[in-house]
């Protein structure tokens, strides 16, 4: 008497499984012979580096307010509540971190968005302070800050600009066929980017003129 022996044996992939992941290989094959294989690891790396750039023209930015309120500080030591609000501004924006590793984190990258519109909002108030203190605005140092300053705000902007473009182009791919088959498969870690949301004149860069 013969017996059929079931328990135990590897279970063979299904026919149609086979022929699916055959299909995938030879897709990915023909695909690579194109370069969309590696479409998707080439745009991550450009949002990536996009974002440095926000990062170092932000960063640009807090290495100006210190001397700039020092200079405004030896003419109106009595703005005391501004100036504070600018250093502790600087601060919060300065310890927040979003680097390129966690850029897909909503939450982390909300937190480095808000940190930085409120560092914008105190330079702001600062700013017109200054509108009372016609000796400060003529002093060659607060002029060559307000330069730099004024300098670094369209540098963010056009950084901010390259970023969303860039983050844009890499989203689509990853979420769109075949970069979503090609990254489920190949690239599991890339995931998509967060970008900024739209704030009241964010189409041009913040006025800084004295």
């Amino acid at each position: 008497m013969m017996m059929t022996l079931t328990a135990g044996a590897p279970r063979q992939p299904s026919a149609a499984r086979l022929i699916g992941l055959l299909s995938i290989a030879l897709v990915a094959i023909g695909l690579s012979g194109c370069g969309a294989i590696n479409r998707v690891p080439t745009l991550q790396e450009q949002a990536k580096s996009s974002w440095s750039e926000v990062q170092n023209q932000y960063q640009r930015r807090a290495d100006l307010i210190p001397n700039l309120v020092e200079t405004v500080k030896g003419y109106a030591q009595q703005e005391k509540d501004v100036l504070i609000g600018v250093t502790e501004a600087r601060a919060r924006a300065s310890s927040v971190k979003v680097d390129a590793s966690t850029v897909s984190d909503p939450q982390k990258f909300k937190e480095y968005q808000d940190a930085q519109n409120q560092l914008s909002g105190a330079l702001g108030r600062l700013l017109v302070t200054v509108e009372k203190y016609p000796d400060l605005k003529s002093n060659q140092n607060f002029l060559a800050l307000q330069s730099q300053l004024e300098g670094t705000e369209n540098r963010i902007a056009v950084a901010r600009r390259d970023y969303i473009t860039a983050v844009q182009a890499y989203n689509t791919e990853v979420r769109t066929i075949p970069g979503r088959w090609i990254a489920a498969f190949l690239y599991p870690d890339a995931k998509p980017m967060e970008t900024f949301t739209a704030t009241p004149n964010a189409d041009r860069p913040p006025n800084v003129k004295f």
